[in-house]
């Protein structure tokens, strides 16, 4: 079993990272769409890549927001489950897209974008996609980091 991380903390090493990821957290903070619908898209972008450190850190900030366990877990299985608004849906399906690959055409088709576009104006949209892309960005630093699940980012890397 992994005891530390693979990899030094990344903002030590390479400073200009740290104002990217407050830009992102800011961008995605700026109220156009629910923190809760934010983290619904990271936790499921962290099951679909296959990553416990993801999975454990958004379904903890989820339970810490107040989310059911229902919430937090019928994300795995969003498609038949009850929980989630047609809003939440349409955000969980465009990660989703992004995501899987699709041996039919491109990944958001035209439909599911109409689909977003009625429940997302274009700041909470951009917002959405901006979201999905800082899941994305932080994804190699969570596979090939490798860092411990359950403990959080500031205590998380070596030095």
């Amino acid at each position: 079993m992994t005891t530390q991380p693979r990899l030094s903390n990344p903002v030590k090493l390479v400073p200009e990272f740290g104002p990217v990821t407050g830009a992102l957290f800011k961008a995605t903070g700026n109220g156009s769409v629910p923190q809760s619908t934010i983290s619904l898209v990271q936790l499921r972008a962290g099951q679909l890549v296959g990553n416990t450190y993801l999975t454990v850190m958004h379904s903890g900030n989820l339970r810490k927001a107040g989310e059911s366990e229902e919430r937090i877990t019928g994300v795995a299985t969003w498609t038949d489950a009850p929980y989630y608004t047609d809003a939440e849906r349409v955000a969980l399906a465009l990660v989703e897209a992004v995501l899987t690959p699709n041996p039919h055409g491109e990944r958001v088709s035209d439909d599911l974008y109409a689909e977003a576009a009625k429940h997302y104006d274009e700041t909470a949209l951009t917002t959405l996609t901006i979201a999905i892309g800082q899941v994305c960005f932080f994804i190699p630093l969570a596979v090939i980091g490798r860092p411990l699940p359950g403990v959080s980012p500031s205590q998380q890397w070596r030095d």
